[in-house]
């Protein structure tokens, strides 16, 4: 529940390479939590798919995940069971603190403070039941084991590590040293600050402009991974992104067209670690290759639109 206790503990700094070869049992509620409320546009919208269902929790798990896998530590993520019923007044204080953010945040919007209203998004995330089985799928997908615990996530990984199952508990929160957790792993994530040499990629992501050709809410246009680089350096890399890169198929013209308006583009390490953004407008729609229609259905078909 996020006890604040740590001036109580010794705090040592380490890096992913100290963490190598040991099992971290993961509070997977307190990281799904963390990339629900990280891993949003500018104006506090989190990220999207194509069909308008937020994908923010799948993004930040696999790149996390990946992040571990490739310094060689041992993710297993332990997934909350029913809450306690003496939890039952924070639940209630959570929902209600997120009712106020949800109108602070549309408040914001309707002025045109985007600094605002991405802070109060942030306050709004909610973890739903779908998105664990979702979470728990994608993992399966990438050969990471989780545990489902009958409570408390945190608790189950602090048992683990007391049993030796595990090196540490990685979590934000203090609360699996008071369930008996000898360790505990803050700031897991990709910013990882290195003794080793090592070898980092760009992404770079777009967002198009609405308009008549349905189009994913961002999609990765390039990247580009650096040589390897000492502690401290670093490397200056290029990502084309041209007109091609613009273009949507338009299934009524059959060509590709880049739409005119107000695209944005964002990069950093991945889609839960962006640095930079920036937006460029484009005057007129811009049509490109045209195609031939072959093997064209002699019954009309009705497209299916989100």
């Amino acid at each position: 529940m996020g006890v604040n206790i740590g001036d109580l503990f010794k705090e040592e700094k380490i890096s992913f390479s100290d963490l190598s070869d040991n099992v971290i049992a993961i509070d997977a509620y307190n990281v799904l939590h963390q990339f629900l409320a990280s891993i949003r546009q500018r104006d506090g919208t989190p990220l999207k798919n194509s069909s308008g269902e937020i994908t923010s929790h799948l993004s930040g798990l696999f790149h996390r995940t990946a992040n571990l896998v490739e310094a060689r530590i041992k993710p297993v993520y332990a997934f909350d069971g029913k809450p306690h019923p003496l939890k039952a007044k924070t639940i209630e204080d959570r929902h209600k603190r997120k009712v106020i953010a949800e109108k602070e945040w549309k408040e914001a919007l309707e002025a045109g403070d985007l600094e605002k209203a991405k802070s109060k998004a942030q306050q709004t995330s909610r973890l739903t039941d779908e998105m664990i089985q979702q979470s728990k799928q994608l993992l399966t997908a990438l050969g990471i084991p989780y545990v489902q615990s009958p409570s408390e996530g945190e608790s189950q990984a602090s048992y683990m590590v007391k049993k030796g199952d595990a090196y540490a508990v990685g979590s934000q929160d203090y609360d699996c040293l008071l369930v008996g957790s000898p360790r505990l792993v803050r700031n897991l994530t990709s910013a990882d600050k290195r003794k080793l040499p090592g070898k980092e990629v760009v992404e770079l992501y777009l967002t198009a402009p609405a308009g008549r050709i349905n189009k994913p809410e961002e999609e990765l246009k390039g990247f580009a991974k650096t040589r390897s680089l000492n502690p401290g350096e670093s490397q200056t890399v290029q990502i084309e992104l041209n007109t091609s890169s613009l273009a949507s198929f338009d299934t009524n013209l059959t060509r590709w067209v880049a739409d005119a308006g107000t695209y944005r583009v964002k990069i950093g390490g991945s889609a839960e670690d962006m640095k930079l953004s920036k937006d460029f407008t484009l005057g007129s729609s811009i049509q490109l290759q045209k195609l031939n229609k072959v093997l064209v259905p002699e019954v009309a078909i009705k497209e299916i639109r989100p």
